[in-house]
């Protein structure tokens, strides 16, 4: 079917992540039509075309359960969208796709903070995504917003669960061979494994008889070490707290958030999981360097932001926001 009338204020909702894609398709009065999960988004891996050939996957089959092939607009939270650029260039490809003439690509770290942005009417406050890596962003009503480009090192990141795991390995490694302070991590991260030292785990990762890519099971071995009290791990865990205040205060500062009571929305795996040191660390630094900022974790799917900021775009009103977000328990 092509595009008809009826389906001018519909809204394809798309969520993608480096592990998987959730898609929503929003008919206009808030009623999901469609819905369907498909693979990660990885366009530095695969390339632009061939990532969004994965996108498409799962949008058809929810366009195909919606009974329909094309909508009104397209709004779409990404992965390693990180940069403006990479921003447009996406966008341009999605727009080939045929699904709407009319598409909003932005970095999926929007899609938690509009999820977790409670006033439809007037989408305002900051959120930090502390996943893998680590993420900020800010909006306000009149389409400002506040960024990073959150691609690593060399963009001035520090921390997230693949950050934090390897500090672990690197205070454990020199806390075995002398050069680092005594840490009960370089006994924990080895037997998390199975292995004896922090020499043979090295050896382990090195040759690839554990694929790096397990390196992410550490971070939770990190919380329980710190838990324990290990110095290192704790200090480590404070500097994680730091950082994402760090952030969250510099978006606020941008916005002239400061001195106004503001949402400050906590989401990915490290901060929904809600560390006891990890979240009073937060709340402690808030209060004292932004003291009107609300804190709260967000733990809805992120395809619900995706989704409200679309219905933002075609103009929904308050009721058909309120649906989406009951769909969605949001």
């Amino acid at each position: 079917m092509g595009l008809s009338s009826s389906h001018n204020g519909w809204v394809l909702a798309i969520d993608a992540g480096n592990s998987k894609t959730d898609v929503a398709v929003v008919a206009a009065d808030g009623t999901i039509v469609g819905a369907a999960r498909g693979g990660g988004f990885q366009p530095p891996k695969v390339g632009i075309e061939a990532a969004v050939d994965v996108l498409a996957e799962a949008v058809d089959r929810a366009l195909a359960e919606a009974g329909t092939t094309t909508v009104g607009h397209v709004s779409a939270c990404l992965a390693n969208a990180d940069l403006p650029v990479e921003e447009r260039e996406l966008a341009a490809e999605l727009r080939t796709r045929g699904w709407a003439a009319s598409v909003d690509v932005r970095n999926d770290t929007f899609a938690v903070l509009r999820a977790g942005l409670l006033k439809d009417s007037e989408p305002r406050g900051v959120a930090v995504v502390c996943g893998a890596g680590i993420n900020c962003a800010g909006m306000l009503p009149d389409g400002r917003t506040a960024r990073f480009p959150a691609i690593g090192k060399i963009s001035g990141d520090w921390g997230g669960g693949g950050g934090l795991a390897e500090e672990a390995l690197w205070y454990a490694a020199r806390a075995e061979d002398g050069r680092g302070e005594t840490t009960a991590l370089m006994r924990a991260l080895p037997a998390h494994f199975g292995l004896p030292s922090m020499y043979a785990l090295i050896e382990a990762l090195h040759l690839g008889r554990i694929p790096m890519e397990r390196r992410h099971e550490l971070t939770p071995v990190l919380f329980a070490t710190a838990a324990d009290g290990d110095p290192v791990a704790r200090a480590l865990i404070d500097r994680m707290g730091d950082e994402v205040v760090a952030m969250s205060v510099v978006a606020l500062d941008r916005l002239g958030l400061l001195e106004e009571e503001t949402p400050v929305l906590l989401g990915g795996s490290v901060l929904a999981a809600r560390h006891p040191q990890l979240d009073d660390r937060i709340r402690e630094m808030l209060a004292v360097r932004a003291p009107k900022a609300v804190p709260r974790v967000v733990t809805a799917r992120p395809v619900l932001g995706a989704a409200l900021l679309g219905l933002d775009a075609v103009g929904a009103d308050e009721d058909v926001h309120a649906r989406v977000r009951a769909h969605f328990g949001g």
